[in-house]
């Protein structure tokens, strides 16, 4: 009955997890894409402690579902409606370069599924110092350091880049002040001479 548990827990938390993950990419709101994302976080979460990985577990639900999100969700505020003027006016350099990284990120995942279907995917050896903070810091600090390193630098250069967004010159202010007075004038900036 047990096994049938954590079968049923698993199966659901996979779901959630797909399920999720497709409603960050398809959510047009950037808030609604940024709640989705902690829905998957939480979901992942719930899968590393199903592979007894409880400390990941507890940073992923900590460190990603709290901190980071927090911090997305506080540009987004910040931001508000012109976190998509990049990207309006139909296809653009960024649009091209995204598509095209996500085909090499597909194809990347291909390979290596091929790769290891050759060898009938054997079943990991998971020994009993998975997923605790002695082996994950000796890994982070030796095999993956690196990446570690541009993880980080890459979460500071979005919070930078969020605040250099957020950020309005004195001129866009005024702009936007004066705007707003002679709307309530009765005249708009639109409506000509």
């Amino acid at each position: 009955m047990g096994d049938v548990l954590v079968w049923v827990l698993w199966i659901v938390a996979a779901f959630a997890c797909l399920g999720s993950g497709i409603a960050v990419v398809s959510f047009g709101n950037p808030f609604y894409s940024a709640l989705s994302l902690i829905g998957n976080l939480g979901s992942l979460a719930v899968l590393y402690l199903l592979a007894s990985a409880e400390f990941l577990a507890a940073a992923q639900v900590l460190v990603y579902a709290g901190a980071v999100m927090v911090m997305f969700l506080f540009v987004i505020g910040y931001l508000g409606g012109r976190a998509d003027v990049p990207f309006a006016g139909g296809p653009s350099w960024v649009s091209i370069g995204a598509i095209v990284a996500s085909a090499a990120i597909l194809v990347e995942v291909v390979v290596v599924l091929g790769l290891k279907a050759g060898d009938a995917l054997a079943p990991a050896d998971v020994d009993r110092s998975f997923g605790s903070p002695a082996e994950i810091g000796a890994i982070f600090m030796t095999d993956h350091l690196l990446a570690f390193e541009i993880t980080s630098i890459v979460l500071l250069v979005a919070a930078v880049g969020g605040v250099i967004l957020g950020t309005r010159t004195r001129a866009e202010a005024e702009l936007d002040e004066a705007g707003a007075q002679q709307t309530v004038d009765g005249w708009r900036p639109d409506a000509g001479a």
